[in-house]
């Protein structure tokens, strides 16, 4: 598969998933690239925005398999894995696959769940596999996770640890929508009988396993590798940033670059396109200081100001 046809590939994605979500479509875009850039998603936004039915729209448009996780305190990593259950008829134990056994997962409002069993979702986000009872398992492929939670009512929630949020890709969020895209929603609501629209499917595993293979073949010149270079150090440098991006996470923009260069249909990445991916793929992996974080200083504007201090390459 080349970029025009990925790219032609991800459009009818975006319409689709756009004609069953009322959004932004530069917010289907990240979640876009969190998908072909072989990463995961976090969505932070309040109750209510639609946070469940994109995960579930861009599931059945790839037309992959969808599982979701309510997340909650008693949620025991078992719970999620899967484990073994003894067979009376053939005295022998039997795997019952946990719900991760899926191509997209949404972990929904993660951080309700225990520190333990947030951290059975590391080595699945991370290795593609899960082991239990020193057993490992492959999962499905693709496999990708979208996890959401909320910026409300944080009592009785336990905190992504920072080597977790580090796993996700992209973090982004929906936003309320606009007036007219409010009247809109009521309007699609009027003309169907059921709550949740349907979405049909534009690909199949195999075209999204291609798909994902795509950005591999993005050029990306030297002066823009010292770009994606020069703005991770940049972070580090911030006074208002105690940890600052780290190697992983300079790898990850990198990608993202040339997964939202797929996505647009170029076959280069461009600064552009590097300073389009920086605030959701960055922003979350920065740690302020305690005096800016008291100050209540903004992520996403410290990744806007790094942006405009470092060098922007000359593309010929």
């Amino acid at each position: 598969m080349d970029v025009t046809t990925a790219s032609d590939e991800c459009a009818a994605v975006l319409e689709t998933v756009g004609d069953a979500v009322v959004c932004d479509r530069s917010f289907l875009e990240e979640i876009l690239v969190g998908v072909i850039g072989r990463g995961h998603v976090l969505l932070e936004d309040v109750p209510g925005t639609g946070k469940t039915l994109t995960a579930r729209s861009v599931a059945d448009a790839l037309g992959l398999s969808f599982s979701r996780i309510q997340f909650t305190p008693d949620l025991l990593p078992a719970d999620v894995t899967g484990t073994h259950v003894f067979n009376e008829r053939e005295r022998t134990f039997e795997f019952n696959e946990g719900p991760i056994f899926a191509n997209i997962v949404l972990a929904d409002e993660i951080n309700r769940a225990p520190p333990k069993t947030q951290a059975a979702l590391l080595e699945a986000m991370e290795e593609g596999q899960v082991t239990v009872d020193g057993e490992t398992r492959q999962l499905p492929e693709p496999f990708f996770v979208i996890a959401t939670q909320n910026p409300v009512e944080q009592e009785g929630t336990f905190p992504l640890p920072e080597a977790q949020v580090d796993r996700f890709l992209v973090k982004t969020a929906m936003g309320y929508p606009d007036e007219d895209g409010e009247v809109e929603l009521l309007r699609r609501r009027a003309d169907r009988e059921t709550t949740s629209p349907s979405v049909e499917s534009v690909l199949g595993p195999d075209q999204v396993d291609h798909l994902r293979s795509v950005p591999e073949t993005v050029r990306v010149d030297d002066d823009l590798l010292e770009y994606v270079a020069a703005i991770a150090r940049e972070t580090r440098a911030d006074g208002r940033v105690e940890v600052g991006v780290s190697p992983r996470g300079t790898q990850r923009l990198f990608e993202a670059a040339r997964a939202y260069a797929t996505v647009v249909g170029r076959e280069y990445v461009t600064p552009d396109d590097i300073k389009r991916v920086s605030r959701p793929v960055l922003a979350h992996r920065l740690v302020l200081t305690p005096d800016a974080t008291v100050n209540r200083v903004d992520k996403d504007r410290v990744v806007e100001e790094v942006l405009d201090s470092v060098s922007v390459p000359t593309v010929e």
